[in-house]
């Protein structure tokens, strides 16, 4: 598959088949984050993989009720390492940079689960202290996502994006 079919075909899915999502696969979509771009090459990304029940419901509890969390076979929490980001580039680093880099990152996840035939749903809404509660995260860790992982039991229709004329100016607005 190419990278704009990719773009194009993946979608957020919320329902997930019984079927388990193999090692190797975890490991091409682990690969995936870390080559994402990173502001002066800080690479603040860490991620959690998370399996076990428990861990998913909490999860799902944090991700404010957001059930659908805890069926998937695979959770990835990712995560930036704030210390990292401050590096070099201090509190812009630390509120922005961070962002951007693990956002790359989940991007790159959630391409590389489409070219493999999986689902992915990038989770945004959660309660922040209750993710790293759940994962056990240092102080210097900022949960940015929960990517549920799995194989699709649902398929949506694309959704309606804005024209290419509303969105684009050339040189100003």
């Amino acid at each position: 598959m190419d990278v704009l079919e990719a773009i194009k075909e993946r979608r957020s899915i919320r329902a997930f088949t019984d079927e388990k999502v193999s090692e190797k696969d975890v490991e091409r979509l682990i690969d995936a984050a870390r080559w994402a771009p990173s502001a002066g090459n800080t690479q603040p990304l860490e991620l959690v993989v998370v399996k076990d029940k428990e861990m998913k419901r909490k999860l799902s509890e944090a991700a404010l009720n957001q059930t659908f969390i805890q069926k998937a076979p695979v959770v990835i929490v990712v995560c930036a390492d704030l210390n990292r980001s401050s590096r070099g580039y201090g509190s812009r680093g630390e509120r922005l940079y961070s962002l951007q880099d693990t956002a790359a990152a989940t991007e790159n996840i959630l391409l590389a689960a489409q070219e493999l035939g999986l689902a992915t749903c990038w989770v945004g809404a959660f309660r922040d202290k209750e993710v790293a509660k759940a994962v056990k995260a240092p102080k210097n860790m900022k949960p940015v996502a929960i990517v549920p992982v799995g194989h699709p039991a649902e398929r949506p229709l694309a959704p309606q994006k804005r024209s290419v004329n509303e969105i684009v100016h050339y040189e100003t607005f």
